[in-house]
């Protein structure tokens, strides 16, 4: 079993920002690589806000403050995960785009760099297929947002070594995080039931049958859900959760997975949720969740 002391996390938006200030808070030497420096140093920013906020509310020493900025770095190089233990993939949902990405990672990593899926839709094992290290490749879906939710799904692909999973088994457990094992299936725990779920609630909007702040009180009210579906739609994005249905209506051809025609419609006009200031919700900044 590989040590796992530096961690590359492959894109810089809500998922891999998140992702980045869990391993970086964790200990762990943290390179986050993305093309987009806009958004790199748009993670910086916010990383420092959330550690600030963390310390502020006594959630993190304020000696360990420093410490878990300075082991976060970015980069627009690929080259600088070469050295990487493991490597996280957290762009969004196309399993072409993910084979073109790993392809590239596995010309330019150690072999035995543990590469890593944060997909919450696609096969492992078909994201696996294109990486040329099925073997070392396993799949770790952590919950929005990762910097808050502990719960990660971790799923072996049909050729993942059991040695593999153990070393990412216990990397999740040095994390702080909470792992389950599911099996490669679609949509995984969550997902199976939760991209359903937020498309009702979409729909019973776009019938008029509840106002967005309605549904929300109602699920957290009735359900103790600790955030309704509405705002977290709006936390996600619509354009993520318009890939997000098209890739498990895809695998899975249920008809609670379509899109509804209100996401596509938000989206022709740029009401893409908290990014862009405007969702279900209207919002003043774009600050990262819990920063």
């Amino acid at each position: 079993m590989i040590s796992i002391k530096k961690v590359g996390v492959v894109g810089s938006g809500t998922m891999g920002s998140g992702i980045a200030i869990v391993a970086a808070r964790a200990g762990f030497e943290t390179c986050v690589y993305d093309t987009n420096s806009k958004n790199l140093e748009n993670l910086s920013k916010q990383s420092k806000d959330f550690f600030e906020k963390s310390v502020a509310r006594g959630k993190m020493k304020p000696e360990d403050l420093e410490t878990s900025l300075q082991q976060l770095s970015t980069s627009t190089t690929m080259a600088d995960l070469a050295d990487c233990d493991i490597v996280i993939e957290a762009i969004f949902e196309d399993l072409q785009v993910k084979h073109d990405l790993f392809s590239k990672l596995n010309a330019v990593c150690k072999q035995e760099t543990i590469f890593v899926s944060n997909t919450s839709t696609i096969s492992i094992t078909e994201i696996a297929g294109g990486s040329g290290r099925d073997d070392r490749f396993v799949g770790m879906h952590f919950c929005l947002p990762a910097q808050l939710m502990k719960l990660v799904e971790m799923s072996p692909g049909l050729n993942t070594s059991a040695e593999s999973f153990s070393t990412a088994w216990q990397f999740c457990l040095d994390l702080g995080q909470s792992p389950v094992k599911t099996q490669d299936t679609p949509g995984f725990i969550l997902n199976y039931f939760l991209i359903p779920f937020n498309n009702n609630a979409i729909r019973m909007v776009e019938a008029g049958i509840a106002e967005p702040e309605d549904i929300d009180k109602a699920i957290k009210t009735a359900l103790g859900y600790a955030m309704g579906p509405m705002q977290l739609l709006d936390l996600v994005g619509m354009d993520t959760q318009r890939l997000l249905c098209n890739a498990m209506q895809n695998l899975t051809n249920e008809p609670d997975a379509a899109c509804p025609p209100l996401v596509r419609r938000m989206i022709a006009a740029g009401h893409l949720g908290k990014k862009s200031g405007r969702g279900f919700f209207t919002y003043k900044d774009s600050k990262m969740f819990g920063a």
